[in-house]
């Protein structure tokens, strides 16, 4: 398989759309450049993510539309567009401004399959890039997957890996009903392997990146990697463990969670997300009253810290879960 990187996987996909399906557009705040130079020509900048190199040249202005600094302003045209039979993308360049546009979120796109007795279809991503550790600061690193995925009518992808990104944007745009796709900052530039072709991944069916015995660890989006290394870490020590990654948090795969429970009889969690009702509340939430009678020992649950993300780094990697926490928490299930 092709290896490229996470940022790559998610243009490929959204090459992919563009080229299959012309109902497909791109919306978005600085994605083709501006115009306001003296030259007046948009210089498309490929957006302040490197995710659209040459788009602005290849699709044009009515299928790549830069639009005016105003979130409520991109989400309210994309779900009036999905509307009336397009396939909209819209990018909101940080997932903290997702406040800006929640009444469009939460109260329209969310809700219009149910208010019009499912006669309508709202086929429409809102791409955001989230999450701490390039030192942005608190107003520019928040995680909001927990708080969308509250949300009835709205499902919510959260990639981990350079295919995951790919097969779940895929599906992201192939869906009728609106998807927020949460990309961390963080992950953009990491390698792996590609599928070629232009299969998607379902939603709702977690990943499992690493088999055993001992204790089943559920990582969200960067901290599969952190998950990982903590893993590896413990195999001289003769403990093995099962890592979920759930890739979609609604819907969520609460049957491949409970069945690795069931088999190795330990649950760790770790989140990037603030604790209180978070996306690893819910799952511990859902583990305790399904699956109790699986359990040999406490629920360990692993979040950042509850308060404001910190600028500096010394801060902020304090406030992160760390790769020590999780083998900390997963040796103390063994205790």
């Amino acid at each position: 398989m092709p290896i490229m990187s996470y940022r790559e996987a998610v243009t490929e996909a959204l090459t992919i759309e563009m080229d299959r399906d012309e109902t497909v557009i791109i919306m978005g705040e600085d994605i083709a450049g501006g115009a306001g130079g003296s030259s007046g020509v948009r210089d498309n900048q490929s957006g302040i993510w490197g995710t659209y190199p040459q788009f602005h040249a290849k699709y044009g202005e009515n299928r790549f539309i830069d639009m005016p600094i105003s979130e409520a302003a991109i989400v309210a045209a994309a779900a009036g567009a999905a509307l009336t039979g397009m396939r909209p993308i819209a990018e909101i360049m940080f997932a903290d401004f997702l406040g800006y546009c929640l009444d469009q979120v939460q109260n329209q796109a969310a809700k219009f399959r149910y208010m019009f007795g499912g006669t309508s279809r709202t086929p429409m991503v809102i791409r955001t890039a989230y999450g701490a550790g390039l030192s942005a600061a608190a107003q520019h690193s928040q995680c909001m997957y927990s708080q969308i995925t509250h949300i009835p009518g709205m499902k919510v992808a959260v990639p981990s890996k350079p295919a995951d990104a790919k097969g779940l944007m895929l599906t992201a745009i192939r869906d009728d009903d609106p998807v927020l796709f949460f990309e961390h900052k963080a992950l953009f530039g990491i390698m792996g392997e590609v599928p070629e072709g232009d299969e998607g991944i379902p939603f709702g069916e977690a990943a499992m990146y690493r088999e055993g015995d001992d204790c089943t660890v559920v990582a969200i989006g960067r901290m599969v990697h952190f998950a990982e290394t903590a893993i590896d870490s413990l195999i001289g020590e003769g403990i093995t463990c099962d890592l979920v990654d759930p890739r979609t948090t609604s819907p969520l795969d609460e049957e491949t969670i409970l069945e690795s429970v069931e088999h190795t009889g330990r649950l760790v969690i770790v989140d990037e997300s603030t604790p209180r009702c978070s996306v690893a509340t819910d799952i511990a939430g859902i583990v305790a009253s399904k699956g109790f009678h699986s359990l040999k020992a406490p629920i360990e649950i692993i979040t950042s810290a509850h308060s404001p993300v910190p600028f500096s780094p010394v801060l902020e990697t304090a406030y992160l879960p760390s790769v020590d926490d999780i083998t900390a928490a997963i040796r103390k299930t063994q205790e």
